[in-house]
């Protein structure tokens, strides 16, 4: 098989893959083991590729994907780019969706599905001081969760933490399309103190 028919069955095959140097458990570069990272908080799964033990594969997925660098990130045969673009889509909330439409969908019944009070009571579970505010019905929710655990942390450790508090339920695919919102208390009241009125001041 040609190096280039082997890498489109890869990606027809799995539908989220990593072409990376080296193995999750042992990055071979910063930006792979980042992108790792960020991946592995989502509790995702995905499949990977090494390509310092893929030479062929390494001299020829460039002309393929038109990304010169390493890692790329694969879903649904598409590539999404790399570690920046990763932490970037991570950041503002697109990256997990994304993730989700290479999961392969299961038929939940009615009595699967989690309510937004179960939701509330996971991420309280985990998230002792947690204020939690959820937004939308079913699987398709938006998350908004207050707590001083969030102080000094970035906004992907933000995001990390209360996706860890649903990681059961993400697995088990009974819930998914999730975002997440992350404030501290101070960061949570001043984004009420700035929030537009909807009035618009006529200059007269």
């Amino acid at each position: 098989m040609k190096t280039e028919d082997k890498i489109r069955k890869q990606l027809e095959d799995n539908p989220i893959i990593l072409y990376m140097k080296g193995i999750p458990a042992n990055p071979q570069c910063g930006f792979s083991g980042k992108t790792v990272g960020i991946l592995d908080a989502t509790n995702i799964p995905y499949a990977y590729v090494n390509v310092l033990e893929a030479p062929f594969i390494r001299e020829k997925l460039p002309s393929i994907s038109h990304w010169p660098t390493y890692p790329q990130l694969f879903v649904n045969g598409e590539l999404v780019g790399g570690c920046d673009i990763v932490e970037e889509m991570s950041i503002n909330g697109t990256l997990f969706p994304l993730l989700q439409t290479g999961i392969p969908k299961q038929s939940l019944t009615e009595n699967d599905a989690l309510s937004t009070h179960d939701v509330e009571q996971l991420v309280k579970k985990g998230i002792s001081d947690a204020d939690v505010l959820i937004d939308g019905e079913g699987c398709d929710l938006l998350i908004t969760v207050v707590s001083t655990q969030f102080s000094d942390l970035t906004l992907i450790k933000k995001q990390q933490l209360v996706m860890a508090t649903l990681k059961d339920p993400l697995a088990s695919g009974k819930l998914h399309a999730v975002s997440v919102k992350a404030y501290t208390p101070d960061e949570w009241q001043a984004l009420q103190v700035n929030k537009p009125s909807g009035l618009l001041q006529i200059q007269l």
